[in-house]
């Protein structure tokens, strides 16, 4: 439309003529919106609010002496305060590239006041402190032109051909190295075992492989020979249970006949065996009940003979005093005193004869003299016989 004007998203519109702007500035601000602009009255004109750049290149002495050559990159922009717009108008507005020229120099300047108070240790370990310093340092001096650093990026310390910082960084670069053969040692290590581990796991991949396709092969032969064999191994597997059953047959039949063998030979002669034993045993007690009744009765007999005879001893022991000179002291009495004195030694040498049958030697000795001492016994009572 025609007079009404808008600023870009990044761009001030600095309207010029007529009424003077916020805080007695020269010109109004307009930013984010359009405006209607007369047209011969009024002058329209635009400041970027855009982000700028600008790089130092400064040659910089330390505080050991050290030259140094050191580059930095800085973002800035026009602030987007009315102020700041309007301070940077003022200043940048014909020519808005001499921002960029000018905020260089304010920076080498800080630069080389920061860097001269500081060691080379100090700026290549702290680089970051030597930036926010720098920042810190320009602040105030930018904002009076408007400007705002965004950020200060220190890109390169060169110490040209001084060596410095080679030599400081020479045990850094030394230890680095160490460190970096130690690694690649390790590294080379480690790259051996696994070729050593991937060798032998190939080794023991190849060996089961050989062991699987011979258990494969060996199966395989196994079972076409077992195939093959399959009907003559039947065949002795049949005979071989004949031969079984015949066996155990033959074995029952010999059992069998170990039992008639018992039961016709050798029960029947353990019997008569058992039988003669016991009439042997039966015949030798008969023929000891014999032997013993035998002499029971002979003794018996033998008694029965001496007693039988008693009377014609003692006969012929009373002849023997027929012809003696005998005197009877005492009258009846001394006659049955010799009557007894002839029936004792009648009874004497019954006794006598009678051990001699059933005594030894010297029983009969003993009998002997009992008989030959029988005549001449006293007598009991108070009588008297006298032979003469």
């Amino acid at each position: 439309m025609f007079g009404y004007r808008v600023p870009a998203p990044d761009e001030a519109m600095l309207i010029s003529g007529g009424r003077r702007g916020q805080g007695g500035a020269p010109f109004r601000v307009v930013t984010g919106h359009g405006k209607f602009v007369l047209p011969v009255f009024r002058k329209t004109r635009f400041l970027t609010l855009a982000m700028c750049e600008a790089e130092v290149a400064e040659r910089c002495v330390t505080k050991q002496g050290i030259v140094l050559t050191v580059r930095a990159v800085i973002a800035f922009k026009v602030g987007n305060d009315t102020e700041s717009i309007v301070n940077a108008g003022q200043r940048f507005l014909s020519d808005q590239d001499q921002m960029s020229v000018l905020t260089g120099r304010i920076f080498a300047g800080h630069l080389r006041a920061i860097i001269g108070s500081m060691t080379v240790e100090e700026l290549i370990t702290e680089r970051q402190k030597l930036a926010t310093e720098v920042l810190d340092t320009s602040k105030t001096e930018m904002a009076k032109i408007g400007l705002i650093v965004d950020s200060l990026q220190i890109q390169s310390i060169d110490d040209g051909d001084t060596g410095y910082i080679a030599a400081m960084s020479a045990p850094h670069k030394a230890a680095i190295q160490r460190q970096a053969q130690i690694a690649q040692a390790q590294a080379a290590q480690a790259a051996a075992e696994a070729e050593q581990a991937a060798a032998r796991k190939q080794a023991e991949y190849a060996r089961q492989t050989a062991v699987v396709q011979a258990e494969y092969s060996a199966e395989v032969d196994r079972v076409q020979a077992q195939s093959a064999q399959a009907g003559p191994l039947a065949e002795a597997h049949a005979q071989q249970e004949v031969l079984a059953a015949r066996t155990e047959l033959a074995q029952r039949a010999a059992d069998l006949r170990q039992q008639q063998l018992v039961a016709e030979i050798v029960k029947p002669a353990e019997a008569e065996a058992e039988r003669i034993r016991v009439l042997a045993l039966a015949e030798a007690e008969r023929m000891r009940i014999q032997a013993e009744a035998a002499a029971s009765h002979g003794r018996v007999a033998l008694d029965r003979m001496l007693i039988d005879q008693l009377p014609q001893i003692v006969k012929e022991a009373a002849s023997g005093l027929s012809g003696a000179n005998v005197n009877v002291l005492n009258g009846a009495d001394g006659l049955g005193e010799i009557a007894a004195g002839l029936v004792g030694q009648g009874l004497t040498i019954l006794d006598s004869v009678r051990r001699n049958l059933g005594s030894p030697e010297g029983d009969v000795e003993k009998a002997e003299k009992a008989q030959k001492s029988g005549g001449q016994r006293p007598a009991d009572g108070g009588g008297r016989v006298e032979i003469r």
